[in-house]
């Protein structure tokens, strides 16, 4: 990797304007038409530097701030297809299989975002009614440590 393309990641990695031409100002900087500042992130994410190049939402300033992960006792011959149906909920941003441990019998964990956490509690009843799966338990965040992916 270059000098211009690790420059390029610390002028992105703490996210870009929403402007109509986003990468104009970035490839200013960087003494490179946008045309190849582009390109270059292009290559940095073919080459695996950069892993994911996308847009998050501060959620919390939309009022979603009842986070729940839900925990599921999943039999393990149905773990691909409820996985899946749980996942295609909107509410849910993130579902995992896990290895069920000792005193511990839950594989499957699923994030639910809402604006409350009764909201969050209804979801989860939904899924489960979507599933049949009512071995479950709802474990609420209590506060926010960290919202950053690794720097350079």
């Amino acid at each position: 990797m270059n000098v211009i393309d690790m420059q390029l990641i610390k002028l992105t990695q703490n996210g870009i304007k929403l402007v109509p031409e986003p990468f104009k100002k970035i490839a200013v900087e960087l003494n490179i038409s946008e045309e190849d500042a582009v390109q270059r992130i292009g290559s940095l994410i073919d080459r695996g530097i950069i892993r994911r190049f996308g847009a998050s939402i501060g959620h919390r300033a939309l009022g979603i701030v009842a986070n729940a992960m839900c925990v599921w006792n999943v039999p393990d011959k149905r773990i691909e297809s409820v996985g899946t149906t749980m996942a295609g909920f909107d509410e849910v941003s993130h579902c995992y299989e896990r290895a069920r441990c000792q005193d511990w019998d839950y594989n499957l964990y699923t994030m639910v975002h809402a604006r409350t956490q009764e909201e969050c509690e209804h979801i989860a009843q939904e899924i489960s009614r979507a599933t049949g799966i009512t071995d479950y338990t709802i474990l609420f965040s209590e506060k926010e440590f960290k919202k950053t992916g690794v720097r350079i």
